[in-house]
């Protein structure tokens, strides 16, 4: 385990030509080379060439460290952020720290900015959360994004000599199963988008707020059996929370299991008939809100569009989801005629779904992947029942996101009525303690 704080790396842009950007402050880039101002990198042969005011070139090297002097702020210009979402976007950005360019074999080029773990969750928590959100929630937010981060390079230390695939996928004529992770990118820890953990650097003013939940709960960790835990989390779990071995790999973990986002206790779903009548509900639970002080506070201006996260209907004739999921998957079911889940967590969340064409059937797992196959972007979740009317599929769901761990809207209203940051985390990680590591 860890005992001071480390430093991160995050991935800001990917897999481009070109990058376009301002030195805010003095950097250096080789042992005489002072650089600031306006720039441009651009992949010429295997390098980068990187050019100052004037088109004159600067350096050029398979790799570009910016040093910051006294300082380091940049921006980068045309960061895409929400990438396969349906609030995908693109907007110039502001990052403190040091930028690192590196070509890639592709012949494109990476963005890299490595900033200390404390200033990079300032920035996350004012990306996730609205600066008007409850302290305690600020705090809770905090303690559960600096546990999977740190956990995240934990895991990247015990597997740097073998790797661990970024995606896992196990494929039969009958099956196909597919879970994508986050520890695995390759020459940084993390990116910037909601892959990860939503990260615009300083792009956005870091709210005193957050920055003050920041400080209070500076290196105090998720434990669980002297390991920082792996704390996921999420939008909106629907009124129950998952168990992480149905979203990711097949190893159940303690304290990821499945909790009510509630006071009282719901039934956990274990056949179709209580899927149904859950999913077709509208149950007590903290994430049920329709209170548009609460989301405002709690959601970013971009995340404020999504507003039926709770309960939701999506519909498609059946040449729709039959073309949908050809583009999405690649296979060739033909007309597509029945969708039939074969396993569901104790959520309702489907991770194996039959679905049955006139050309072929297939079940397709895990939540993600059956997500990603059912939308254009992301489906909200994986929750849902079909009803069929006629020619058209009617998808009944609940939640937005994984639902593993900790409920974002859930803790906002937690914290509006008064609960502590501590209580919070833990109704979400049960078994897990709080520890001050640094």
């Amino acid at each position: 385990m860890i005992s001071s704080e480390p430093d991160i790396k995050v991935g800001i842009i990917e897999h481009v030509k070109e990058i376009r950007g301002v030195l805010l402050e003095k950097f250096k880039i080789a042992a005489d080379v002072i650089v600031t101002g306006e720039f441009v990198a651009k992949v010429v042969g295997s390098d980068i060439v990187l050019y100052g005011g004037k088109d004159i070139e600067l350096i050029r090297s398979s790799e570009i460290t910016f040093t910051p002097l006294n300082g380091g702020k940049f921006i980068l210009r045309d960061v895409v952020f929400g990438i396969n979402f349906h609030w995908e976007r693109k907007e110039d950005e502001t990052f403190d720290g040091a930028l690192k360019l590196v070509a890639r074999a592709d012949g494109t080029i990476t963005a890299i900015n490595q900033i200390s773990v404390e200033k990079y969750l300032a920035s996350v928590i004012s990306s996730e959360m609205s600066a008007t959100a409850p302290a305690e929630l600020l705090k809770a937010h905090a303690m559960t994004s600096r546990s999977w981060l740190v956990a995240m390079l934990e895991m990247k230390k015990r597997f740097s000599t073998v790797g661990v695939p970024s995606q896992r996928s196990f494929q039969t004529d009958d099956e196909i199963t597919r879970w994508y992770d986050r520890e695995d990118h390759d020459i940084f820890d993390v990116c910037a988008d909601d892959h990860c953990q939503r990260y615009q650097g300083i792009t956005k003013i870091i709210s005193v707020e957050a920055q003050k939940a920041i400080e209070e709960t500076r290196g105090v960790f998720l434990v669980y059996d002297n390991e920082i835990c792996d704390a996921r989390f999420y939008k909106a779990c629907g009124g129950l929370t998952e168990q992480f071995e149905n979203a990711w790999a097949n190893t159940p973990i303690p304290y990821l299991r499945t909790v009510s986002c509630s006071s009282a206790d719901h039934q956990h779903i274990s056949s179709e008939e209580e899927a149904s009548k859950w999913i077709l509900s509208s149950p007590k639970a903290f994430c049920n809100t329709t209170d548009g002080n609460i989301l405002r506070q709690v959601l970013p201006s971009f995340d404020q569009e999504t507003t039926d996260f709770f309960r939701w209907e999506v519909e498609y004739s059946a040449r729709e989801i039959s073309e949908l999921i050809l583009k999405k998957s690649g296979i060739d079911f033909g007309e597509v005629l029945e969708l039939i889940p074969i396993h569901r967590g104790p959520s309702g969340r489907i991770n194996k779904l039959k679905i049955v064409g006139s050309k072929k059937t297939l079940i397709v797992g895990k939540e993600l992947e059956i997500r990603r196959w059912f939308s254009k972007s992301h489906l909200y979740s994986s929750a849902f029942v079909v009803t069929k009317e006629n020619d058209t599929f009617i998808l009944h769901g609940a939640g937005w996101g994984h639902g593993v761990g900790l409920c974002q809207i859930g803790a906002a209203v937690m914290a509006v009525e008064g609960w502590k940051a501590e209580d919070i985390v833990k109704h979400y990680f049960r078994n897990a303690q709080l520890q001050k590591i640094y």
